[in-house]
């Protein structure tokens, strides 16, 4: 099993921010109100709190991370978020849903794990999700949802709904579905589509079984493998209406843990160089290289890096060219990934990078052409729905959760701008240097195992978005009007950013520094 580093201190580089604020780093457990809760709930599910246990001890592969964010329960307590006011205990009480949920996601178990199988045995690229758009909308029609296929223009975006009552709010939920070229379902979507139904159909359930008011959509949102699907039913009005939206993603990881963290804000580039051929042997000097421009733009941008962020990422390839080597190029394409903490700071490092490319056809004589594709932002985590989320996980299923930011990028950061979200990453079995975007992840994404910690999560994400629909002071206080606890829950988000990226530049990761990230998209 993957071991993360120490520091010169003898610690792993992640840590709660109690760590700043107390001497000792490991106080000696307390009794308190929140244990007490947890004991109660793990012996009305008929299980020892003392001997919880991960389930992966006989699995022979390991959990590799950016850093282990998970706190074993086994070894020093249950590490859990505070609670909330009494009112929502209350509330829990009386309304008994969880039970609810979990029994009809334990029911339809088993068709979620073949809608899984059957989307991973079938990858399809970004706006090509034919085959998962026909087998979800046909399994979402059968559980009573109102379905809207080729949703807003979209051939493989669709819509299920289902409205109990009169009245009351809507949850927003995203199942995506789209592939990698070559390796398939690296990025386990087929798990975030089964997970997606899943809280759906749970909540729907819930809605009829407690005759809550309210709406479930189940949005089908293809193409986030840089087509920004997303941003696309975001701009043609498929998010309008929500109240609140939700969605998970696997990843590497310590066993039985998640994270709320954010991620990189993204924007990509295609750059395009123009110059004039002529022959390579006679008369090389009326020609202007394109291809030397976009050689030269390459170096530039090579050099920049030494002066910019640790958390700032530029990344491109030279795109294929079906030019003779006796012939001046007078094309040639790139194309351009930047990456930075939020949406302003991405704004600064693409000035910078543009600056490259222009030296280069400064140098050269040619010309450039800049095409930016859509930006995909930083992940704006609610912070009421992400402490809810994280006491639920803790007190009824024993996982860990955690704010660990991760350098990857998704399109539900731009939804995350426009209403109240949540986007769990949580951690699946995974092969030694397996993580998202490789070949082993693919097939850790068809594993029992990542079928298994993803139900939990998806019970965990079903029961904080039907608290949205059910309570009225909770999404009245902490959705609608932030109070105190919020502004501090974001600052102990940006205190972790702030070591985490520091442990980042001093190399504490990983002993040379590199790949930090639990996940890439």
């Amino acid at each position: 099993m993957h071991v993360p580093p120490l520091d010169d201190h003898g610690h792993n580089c992640c840590f709660p921010l109690k760590r700043f604020l107390t001497p000792n780093p490991h106080p000696p457990p307390t009794t308190n109100p929140t244990n007490d809760l947890v004991n109660r709930t793990v012996e009305r599910a008929g299980t020892d709190v003392n001997n919880i246990t991960a389930d992966y001890d006989d699995i022979p592969i390991s959990f590799e991370s950016c850093c282990d964010f998970h706190s074993s329960p086994t070894k020093q307590g249950l590490d859990l978020p505070p609670t909330y006011s009494g009112s929502l205990l209350q509330f829990d009480i009386k309304y008994d849903f969880m039970t609810t949920i979990v029994t009809t996601i334990d029911t339809i178990d088993s068709a979620l794990r073949s809608l899984s199988l059957s989307i991973h045995d079938h990858p399809e690229l970004t706006f090509e999700e034919h085959y998962a758009h026909d087998t979800l909308t046909e399994f979402m029609e059968s559980h009573g949802f109102l379905v809207t296929r080729h949703y807003l223009g979209l051939q493989t975006a669709w819509r299920a709904e289902f409205t109990h009552g009169k009245g009351g709010r809507t949850i927003g939920v995203n199942a995506e579905m789209d592939a990698l070229p070559l390796i398939g379902h690296a990025c386990g979507h087929n798990l975030i589509a089964a997970s997606g139904v899943g809280v759906a159909v749970a909540i729907k359930s819930a809605l009829l079984a407690h005759n809550v008011s309210g709406k479930v959509v189940l949005l089908g949102t293809p193409a986030e493998e840089g087509g920004a699907g997303k941003i696309t039913l975001l701009e043609r009005g498929g998010y309008d209406g929500m109240h609140a939206c939700l969605m998970c993603h696997p990843s590497a990881g310590s066993p039985n843990s998640s994270s709320t963290g954010s991620c990189l804000a993204m924007q990509p580039i295609d750059t395009e160089f123009f110059g004039h051929s002529a022959h390579a042997g006679n008369a090389p000097w009326e020609g202007a290289n394109a291809l030397d421009a976009a050689f030269l733009a390459y170096s530039n941008v090579s050099v920049l890096r030494q002066q910019i962020k640790p958390n700032h990422r530029v990344t491109g390839i030279i795109q294929g060219c079906k030019g003779a080597a006796n012939v001046i190029p007078d094309y040639a394409q790139m194309h351009w990934l930047l990456r930075a903490p939020d949406r302003d700071q991405l704004q600064r490092l693409r000035e910078r990078v543009e600056a490259c490319f222009s030296g280069a056809v400064i140098a050269t004589g040619c010309r450039l052409k800049i095409t930016q594709g859509k930006p995909y932002y930083d992940l704006r985590q609610n912070a009421a729905l992400g402490r809810y989320f994280s006491q639920t996980m803790g007190n009824r299923f024993g996982m860990c959760t955690r704010q660990v930011p991760f350098g990857a990028s998704t399109d539900f950061g731009n939804v995350s701008y426009e209403m109240p979200s949540l986007h769990p990453s949580f951690a699946i079995p995974t092969q030694p240097h397996g993580g998202n975007h490789t070949p082993a992840f693919a097939i850790s994404a068809r594993s029992i195992e990542a079928h298994k910690v993803c139900m939990t999560v998806t019970k965990g994400l079903a029961w904080t978005g039907f608290l949205v629909l059910a309570d009225d002071q909770f999404y009245t206080e902490y959705l609608r009007k932030p109070g105190l606890w919020m502004v501090l829950f974001r600052v102990q988000s940006v205190v972790y950013k702030v070591y985490y990226w520091g442990c980042l530049r001093e190399k504490r990761f990983y002993p040379n520094g590199n790949d930090f990230m639990t996940r890439a998209d």
